[in-house]
């Protein structure tokens, strides 16, 4: 099982844009085939920091689940909100592994 964990660089003052957004993925990510951890938005510290984190079997199956994505219609008005409204500077994936304890 690998976790993904997106890193978002929110625009500034966009933040009540940034959770409409983590909400439209809420819906699509799990019905896609992906497992929603949970998507966080700023509180304290910085102002311009989201993530996003779900867990996918194996890089095969995210490569499914993305072309699924990419027909699905929340996700790509998702995409088109995140665009319309210049809501992300920069947006990272990091896939990880977890270590169980001996």
């Amino acid at each position: 099982m690998l976790t993904c964990i997106i890193q978002y660089q929110i625009a500034h003052h966009k933040r009540a844009q940034f959770q409409t957004y983590a909400r439209m993925w809420g819906e699509a990510i799990p019905r896609n085939g992906a497992e929603l951890r949970g998507y966080f938005a700023p509180h304290e510290g910085s102002a311009t920091l989201g993530y996003g984190i779900y867990d996918i079997p194996s890089l095969a199956e995210y490569e499914a689940y993305r072309a699924r994505l990419a027909q699905d219609p929340l996700a790509r008005a998702a995409f088109d909100l995140a665009r319309d409204e210049q809501l992300l500077i920069r947006e990272d994936r990091t896939f990880l592994h977890r270590i169980d304890r001996a």
